[in-house]
């Protein structure tokens, strides 16, 4: 049996994260909807799920055409079954990840990020699969005394600390 390796790279657009996970239902669809809109119901987003079985169609929802667009279209790049995509605006992911993980379908997050994420594929003769993801950069450094406290204030300004 052959395996392939694919890397497809994932930007959120300007002001916006991005939730790549994985789940094993077509339910999940209008659940990941629900669960995001119940939670922060002035997010903005765009939701893409690729079905592993039966029409294995790219399903997809959210209230932004922009988001629901770009999702769907890396969702049917990567081509993963089971695995599913959130573009979100005017909510952050430690907003909405507790209850996206709450949803009964969904059985794994791969992350959670506003940063250039690499999604790393197997490819076989049955389909594709994500084995993982590179979120970001690699660390330049080491925290400085200056470097803590300036995260400190910006939990501050951002109102998750007091």
């Amino acid at each position: 049996m052959d395996i392939k390796m694919e890397i497809i790279k994932l930007e959120a657009p300007e002001g916006c994260n991005l939730i790549l996970g994985q789940s094993h239902f077509i339910k999940t669809v209008e659940d990941l909807y629900e669960a995001i809109i119940n939670t922060v119901p002035g997010a903005e987003f765009g939701l893409a799920f690729c079905e592993a079985s039966g029409d294995r169609l790219v399903r997809k929802t959210g209230n932004s055409d922009e988001l629901i667009k770009l999702a769907v279209d890396k969702m049917f790049e990567i081509g993963s079954g089971h695995s599913f995509l959130i573009f979100l605006k005017n909510a952050f992911p430690i907003n909405v990840i507790q209850r996206i993980m709450t949803v009964p379908e969904v059985v794994n997050i791969f992350c959670a990020t506003a940063n250039p994420v690499q999604v790393i594929i197997a490819v076989t003769e049955q389909g594709k699969g994500i084995m993982g993801v590179i979120d970001g950069f690699s660390p330049t450094g080491i925290e400085s005394k200056g470097d803590e406290e300036e995260r400190k204030a910006l939990l501050r300004k951002f109102g998750y600390k007091f």
